[in-house]
């Protein structure tokens, strides 16, 4: 007779069933009895192994968008901009060609999603059919908020609401740099959506946009979030998400399951311009934060010190004493700003802003572009193997151009052969006035393991396993005192920025 299969229930006795319960009652007695005997012995009582309790992650069921759809819809609204002909005149513009021309646009990235749609019209002085966007609306007063990429260039930009009414916007301002739009339109009594916060907000968290993917009006896609602060080059560190983003959901809300707007959805990496499950958004707190400014001025004023900066590599990081890559080397001081007269060098390292720290080099920019210009700020800075407090002015972030500086004329007579397989030779007071340096030496030639490091000829060297040097003489002394079994960190200054680069004497 074959045996009875595991699926199926094992009938059992009263009679046994006593009989397995007396028999577990025995064991744990014994069990009792030979822990107090081992204690009364003196000897160690053997751990009793407990189960460790895994989190309970049973599947209960998946989510129901439909009440968020519902309370967050009506306040999505569809965004169509006209501008000035760009083609001949009568030429239909199909689908197929509007994503071509945002794959052309943005490299095959997805860059912005911008979403496109409409015809070319028969009149060359008529606008003719832009980008589609999305948006939404932040008050009933009729104030609404999408991407600065959405209306970029617009001569008219027409907005439609899920009832179907159509009102033409006005644009109250536009900020390029976070990619943030606020535009106003007649009406009153609109619905608008919550903001939520955006420190709540988890990884793996559920979450839906709502826009128009290649002009598909209320297009609901769901997701999770997959990253918090994810840095892609741009000002803003930005949300990322694995909801379907195409183009024409640029601008859109990205709301969690508390029905709240966590983000906006502005960029999709993918190689066709089309969806491939890594999208983008504009994290909410700095998207209204830079509304605000839009509401009362129309523009965004940010601070800057005038530096140009740069990641602090780990090599670096260790040779210097940092101990882990934080904060933001100072590759260039601009002359007569902020940070100059403040006395930060070229080579220090901003390591806090106003007591928060700076992980990234790119949180600089942001920590000091939300200090109002005139005020002051306050820095700890890395200077010399030590911190230091300093406190600069803050000035309005306007364009940065970087001096140039052009290749330095070897003036300086006395020139020696400096060891590290460098020959080095002194800078003029010329040269550091037009290179706006206190000290240094400039390589003549770089050879063996400086040459390796990746100095290079026409290099100037500020300083040397944080010692600076003005001189030949001081360079060759500073030199003499490392101990070449250790790495060597050595301040270079190339064209309008400076770096660390390590150079190690034992290979």
């Amino acid at each position: 007779m074959s045996q009875p299969h595991a699926a199926f229930p094992t009938i059992v006795s009263p009679r046994l069933r006593l009989a397995l319960a007396a028999a577990t009652l025995v064991t744990a007695s014994m069990t009792v009895m030979q822990t107090a005997q081992a204690q009364a012995a003196g000897q160690a009582v053997p751990a009793v192994p407990v189960p460790v309790q895994a989190p309970d992650t049973t599947v209960r069921g998946l989510p129901d968008f439909t009440g968020l759809v519902e309370t967050v819809g009506p306040a999505v609204v569809n965004i169509r901009t006209n501008v000035k002909p760009k083609a001949a005149a009568g030429a239909d513009v199909s689908l197929q060609q509007l994503i071509e021309e945002y794959i052309r646009r943005h490299g095959g990235r997805g860059g912005r999603g911008n979403g496109g749609g409409g015809e070319q019209p028969d009149d060359d002085d008529q606008p003719e059919q832009g980008y589609i966007g999305s948006g939404f609306m932040l008050s009933p007063d009729g104030y609404l908020m999408t991407n600065a990429h959405v209306v970029e260039g617009a001569d008219e930009v027409t907005v439609t609401l899920t009832d179907k009414r159509e009102f033409k916007a006005r644009i109250i301002g536009s900020d390029a740099r976070t990619d943030v739009a606020l535009l106003k339109i007649d009406a009153t009594g609109l619905p608008f959506v919550k903001i939520g916060d955006v420190n709540r907000l988890k990884v793996g968290e559920w979450v839906i946009a709502i826009g128009s993917p290649f002009g598909l009006e209320s297009t609901v896609t769901a997701g999770i979030v997959s990253a918090k602060q994810r840095e892609t080059g741009d000002y803003l560190q930005l949300l990322q998400t694995d909801v379907a983003i195409n183009p024409g959901n640029s601008g859109g809300p990205l709301i969690n399951m508390r029905g709240e707007v966590v983000g906006i959805n502005s960029q999709i990496l993918s190689p066709s311009g089309a969806s491939a499950g890594i999208s983008l958004a504009i994290p909410i707190d700095e998207a209204i934060r830079v509304s605000d400014q839009l509401r009362l001025s129309g523009h965004v004023t940010r601070g800057r010190i005038g530096v140009q900066i740069g990641p602090v590599s780990k090599q670096v990081a260790e040779t210097l004493g940092l101990g882990k890559p934080i904060g933001a080397l100072v590759e260039g001081v601009q002359a007569g700003l902020p940070a100059e007269k403040a006395g930060i060098e070229a080579g220090d390292i901003i390591t806090k802003v106003e007591g928060k720290s700076v992980e990234r080099f790119s949180d600089l920019p942001r920590l000091v572009g939300m200090v109002k210009p005139g005020d002051k700020v306050s820095l700890q800075v890395f200077h010399d193997g030590k911190y230091k407090d300093i406190t600069a002015n803050v000035i309005d972030f306007g364009p940065e151009t970087p001096p140039t500086i052009g290749d330095a004329e070897p003036d300086a007579a006395a020139t020696t052969k400096a060891l590290l397989g460098l020959k080095v030779t002194d800078l003029s007071d010329a040269d550091r006035a037009r290179l706006h340096v206190k000290g240094g030496v400039r390589v003549d030639s770089a050879d063996g393991v400086a040459e390796r490091a990746g100095v290079q000829e026409g290099d100037i060297i500020l300083s040397i396993a944080n010692i600076q040097v003005s001189s030949v003489k001081q360079f060759v002394a500073a030199v003499a005192k490392l101990d070449k079994a250790k790495p060597i960190a050595v301040l270079v200054r190339r064209g309008d920025s400076a770096n660390y680069l390590v150079i190690r004497p034992s290979k």
